[in-house]
């Protein structure tokens, strides 16, 4: 969609379009419509390191629901687009701003409103970090389980935008298992109470699991009733398994799978990315050519599955170090964490977002290794093994992604697929993959959903260039 706020003509007021929308946004919201330089050029880019054309009209820094409602209902008055917008760490573009459109932070939305320990409940806004919400929570015995690895920097609403989902997702499941319903500002701003508070529920369509994973398509999240689990009682124990190389320990988790025991964590480093991240963190370099994988057992049971599974990967040839303590296990979880500021140093990244069954694997790391060789690549790579996600980093020098590298990468989403995989695991569509979107779809799925879409925002005001644009 174009804003209708671009390449307008003056009124007869001599105001412009723009001028006339973001006159009605000051009068309605005062000091939080924020028109500085920096404010507009943050909100033109995310952690993807793409960027949108053009500068942004304004960012509102929303403090409110009523906030959030009248943005939408002055963008839906003059046809203006709006962007939703939490913490700015998406990896697909999803909450880039561009030229004559609104960004509308919601990040200053930050309260817990609630906490039901009894129910495994909580209520909270969508501008709460995911590590500080966990913090609070830890008090009442209780947290909620999607972990990405950006949980420190990344907001729930951005999480529930995005599916997101982290390495504790094999057992513990992803944001759409943790979510019992949202609140959601339609673009005429219409306020909606979507989902229950009950464990089940199903009155009508389920249309909270819709709005996850819509990428402000939708609707903007002002709020959210959050699934809680008890905290996990017993030890936790975490070990690691050097082996000569990456398919070899893609058999090796695949085995883990295989064997029915359950990790909390399973995480996979192919000798590109692990040796980055030793370099970042300052640690001995790994020997060379090796992959690791890092896994962590929790629960009463923790020590005899940990056993289990440092068996399994001795039996596919790793070589097993079992931490001495919790501190030592964190500090191993800590190499797999730094991996994106890990690929930072080795030039520009575009950090994709696979998945195949978790017995494809070794095949989706042998078709990375091929792409590499056939374009001339480096394509540092890690996965969570525990469900079959990879995250391949694609490496090249300067601001613009190269012809060769969007190449790759479509040759690498047409790999996973033909592996009865998908294009993103956690990360969301965006700008960056909305070109395959109707590939995996077909032509049918993605016209329905795009019409899905329409039915919320007919004026396709919400998000517009995103998910569904060809």
């Amino acid at each position: 969609m174009t804003s209708a706020t671009a390449g307008s003509e003056p009124s007869p007021r001599g105001q412009s379009a723009a001028e006339r929308t973001l006159a009605l946004l000051r009068a309605e919201l005062g000091a939080r419509v924020d028109t500085s330089p920096g404010a507009l050029e943050a909100a033109r880019a995310d952690k993807s390191g793409h960027a949108a054309d053009g500068l942004p009209l304004a960012v509102v820094h929303a403090a409110s629901v009523a906030d959030v409602q009248a943005v939408m209902r002055i963008a839906t008055a003059t046809r203006t687009a709006v962007v939703p917008r939490g913490a700015g760490t998406g990896l697909a573009g999803g909450a880039n701003t561009g030229g004559g459109e609104i960004s509308l932070s919601v990040r200053a939305m930050d309260r817990i409103v609630e906490v039901r320990p009894d129910d495994l409940l909580a209520v909270v806004e969508p501008g709460i970090l995911n590590a500080d919400l966990n913090a609070q929570l830890e008090a009442h015995g209780v947290w909620w389980a999607p972990d990405p690895a950006s949980r420190a920097i990344s907001t729930v609403g951005g999480n529930i935008a995005t599916g997101a989902g982290g390495l504790l997702c094999a057992k513990y499941g992803v944001v759409r298992d943790a979510v019992l319903g949202v609140d959601l500002v339609l673009a005429d701003g219409r306020l909606l109470h979507l989902g229950h508070r009950s464990v089940k529920g199903v009155t009508g369509l389920d249309l909270t699991s819709l709005v996850i994973g819509s990428e402000g398509t939708l609707g903007v999240v002002v709020g959210a009733t959050l699934k809680l689990r008890r905290l996990v009682e017993g030890e936790r124990v975490t070990l690691t398994a050097l082996f000569d190389g990456v398919r070899a320990a893609a058999v090796a988790c695949a085995a883990v799978t295989a064997s029915g025991v359950q990790p909390a964590i399973m995480e996979l480093m192919d000798a590109r990315s692990l040796a980055a991240a030793h370099r970042l963190l300052a640690l001995p370099a790994p020997p060379a050519g090796a992959a690791q994988v890092t896994i962590q057992t929790d629960g009463p049971v923790a020590v005899d599955e940990a056993r289990e599974i440092a068996a399994v990967l001795a039996g596919a040839g790793g070589r097993v170090s079992v931490a001495a303590d919790a501190a030592e296990g964190e500090e191993l979880l800590a190499v797999r964490r730094s991996m994106h500021p890990a690929m930072e140093t080795l030039g520009t990244t575009l950090i994709e977002d696979v998945s195949v069954p978790r017995s494809a694997l070794p095949d989706m790391f042998d078709e990375i290794a091929r792409i590499e060789r056939q374009y001339g690549l480096v394509i540092p790579a890690v996965a969570h093994a525990g469900d079959g996600n990879l995250h391949p980093n694609f490496v090249f020098e300067g601001p613009e992604v190269p012809p060769v590298v969007w190449e790759a990468a479509e040759d690498l989403f047409r790999s996973a697929l033909a592996l009865g995989g998908t294009l993103t695991g956690e990360h969301g569509i965006g700008v960056l993959k909305r070109r395959w979107l109707a590939d995996e779809l077909g032509d049918d799925q993605w016209a329905l959903q795009r019409d899905i879409a329409r039915v919320f925002d007919p004026l396709g005001i919400l998000n517009p260039g995103k998910v569904f644009a060809r």
